[in-house]
């Protein structure tokens, strides 16, 4: 029996891959992730413009080579690897292979140049870029029970719960490296390993270039203490059930997902860096060039929400350097910083 089976008892990890990837899967519906929740990606063409920024700045590091990848994880529709082929120089964009790795099907209006792919290629010189792909990379959830013993959450397809059998070995180790509970009875965690795993699996697919994970995210110093696993909807939050009707997330731990060297910061930070501030243009020019001032206005208020305290700008990403020089110098440290 799998996961479809009403009924059935499973760990999250399970459950939450046949309800997003499933042959009837969330990830598989026509409308795609927009027609459910708002990344970055939709709320303003600007992150597009600052990724293509981000990829000419690694382009420049590699010494400008004849072949240029860019690879865009979890594509969705293709939304933010075609707006980062608009917005790149012309030079730059011809010597561009562009690759979207999707689980679902290819969109048909989606332009020629972009290869699309289930897994991304083997061996990448350039940019591999991961908006919001590790939180809906599936994990088993731990609950700490009355006797301070953390043990596996097991779910049934209508979201009923209880617990199962006590956690161990690798995912117990991982638990008491970057999320320890305390043996608070009730506190509960997301096992974060195979977030470790595909990342790193990501991460070496890179010869030479940068691999960067933006996601929504948390630290070992403030780890929440009752997890954070829940379902999203039609642009609403609701509660995480795994029959395939929305989406199944939890923030990540991109401390533990972090390879040596690897750089974190807050999206507010690499934003700034890359250009993109939510600061007011000049009143006076309202009255010299009013066209002028209403798109520098519109383009403030799209880049507010993208840098956001509380809300956008608080994402973490983590950079993967191989072979260059860390690109985005400022913000460097153990830590997401602003």
């Amino acid at each position: 029996m799998t996961a479809e089976a009403t009924g059935e008892w499973h760990g999250w990890r399970a459950a939450a891959e046949a309800a997003l990837y499933g042959p009837d899967g969330f990830y598989r519906r026509p409308e795609g992730p927009a027609g459910h929740f708002r990344t970055s990606v939709h709320a303003s063409p600007l992150f597009a413009a600052a990724v293509a920024r981000l990829l000419c700045r690694v382009d420049e590091a590699l010494g400008r080579p004849a072949l240029l990848d860019f690879v865009d994880m979890a594509a969705g529709r293709g939304e933010l690897i075609t707006g980062v082929l608009a917005a790149l120089p012309a030079e730059v964009a011809a010597r561009t292979r562009a690759y979207a790795v999707e689980i679902a099907g290819r969109p048909r209006s989606l332009d020629h140049r972009i290869e699309w792919l289930q897994e991304p290629p083997p061996r990448i010189t350039g940019l591999l870029f991961a908006n919001e792909w590790l939180d809906n990379v599936p994990v088993e959830v731990a609950e700490v029970d009355s006797a301070g013993v953390p043990r596996r959450v097991l779910v049934r397809r209508d979201g009923t719960e209880r617990l199962g059998e006590p956690v161990a070995g690798a995912e117990a180790r991982w638990l008491e490296r970057w999320w320890p509970s305390g043996g608070v009875r009730g506190s509960r965690a997301e096992i974060g390993l195979p977030r470790d795993q595909a990342w790193a699996a990501a991460a070496g697919t890179l010869d030479r270039g940068l691999a960067v994970a933006v996601d929504y995210a948390h630290s070992a110093t403030a780890r929440p203490p009752f997890g954070t696993l829940t379902g999203f909807r039609e642009g609403r939050e609701t509660a995480p059930v795994p029959d395939g009707s929305c989406d199944i997330t939890a923030h990540v731990a991109l401390d533990a997902c972090a390879l040596p060297g690897a750089v974190l910061m807050t999206q507010r930070a690499a934003l700034h860096v890359l250009g993109v501030s939510g600061a007011r243009p000049p009143l006076e020019l309202a009255s010299t060039r009013p066209a002028e001032y209403v798109r520098a206005l519109a383009g403030a208020g799209e880049a507010a929400e993208l840098t956001a305290t509380g809300g956008l700008g608080d994402f973490g990403w983590l950079l993967q350097s191989v072979g260059i020089p860390n690109v985005l110098a400022r913000g460097q440290g153990g830590g997401p910083t602003d």
